[in-house]
């Protein structure tokens, strides 16, 4: 059996992940507020906690226990993927409402954060192979005027997957951790992105052009590609990764 510990399942990117990682027969567990509209098939066991990542002390701790508590005799494998995200109001900073900062700052880093943390201090005594998906982007990597928060959120991801690489290196039995970018994705958030005003998001008409020339995948096209790269030997050599064109930033 393999388990898959996937945070933001209930759509777009997170629920095509949970429901390609289903249908390989794996022990799914799902961490946000709904439960994913999946069915687990035969061999495949489907696990949901309803929780609120913009508390995620407490979600924290109950995985800390589950990890402690859980059999992991005949695991061939464990997987953290750090999905769950959220985009402020597309606007300068200066005019985006605190409110939604901190929920973003919560959700997109200080949970992975967190996650990652007991992940790694709960998994450590298994004899299982062991990996760490942070969901990031390009924004992590390049500034975009009126998303300040997702590019802190997500530069933050891809510091923290070069910095817990190099303590897990110097271990025995260290894991891998990938900050790995999905490319662009047929989700809410980019309808948001589109229908956001000009004048508050300078990008905007530039997100309506990828969508109307097709340059937008589907969550299950960029889910397959992105568990293609974890299924690669070589997972993990490089902390900061993008899927599309099998680039790897550095």
């Amino acid at each position: 059996m393999q388990l898959s510990i996937i945070t933001g399942a209930s759509r777009g990117l997170g629920l095509a992940l949970a429901a390609q990682l289903l249908a390989r027969g794996h022990r799914v567990l799902t961490l946000q507020r709904q439960r994913p509209t999946l069915l687990a098939p035969p061999g495949a066991e489907l696990l949901h906690w309803a929780v609120d990542l913009t508390d995620a002390l407490p979600v924290a701790q109950r995985l800390q226990q589950w990890l402690q508590q859980h059999d992991a005799r005949g695991l061939q494998s464990a997987t953290l993927i750090n999905n769950a995200a959220l985009l402020a109001q597309p606007a300068p900073l200066t005019q985006v409402p605190l409110a939604e900062l901190v929920a973003a700052g919560r959700v997109g880093l200080e949970a992975p954060t967190l996650l990652t943390a007991v992940f790694l201090q709960g998994t450590a005594h298994w004899d299982a192979a062991r990996k760490v998906v942070l969901v990031s982007s390009g924004l992590g990597r390049r500034g975009m005027a009126g998303s300040a928060s997702y590019c802190a959120v997500k530069a933050g991801l891809d510091n923290l997957a070069r910095a817990v690489a190099l303590e897990e290196t110097a271990k025995t039995n260290g894991a891998h951790i990938v900050s790995l970018a999905p490319g662009i994705i047929d989700t809410d958030m980019q309808v948001q992105l589109r229908s956001a005003s000009d004048s508050q998001f300078p990008e905007a008409q530039r997100f309506r052009s990828i969508q109307a020339a097709g340059g937008l995948d589907s969550p299950a096209t960029a889910a397959a590609k992105m568990l293609s790269y974890m299924d690669r030997a070589d997972f993990g050599s490089q902390p900061v990764a993008d899927v599309r064109d099998g680039a790897i930033s550095r």
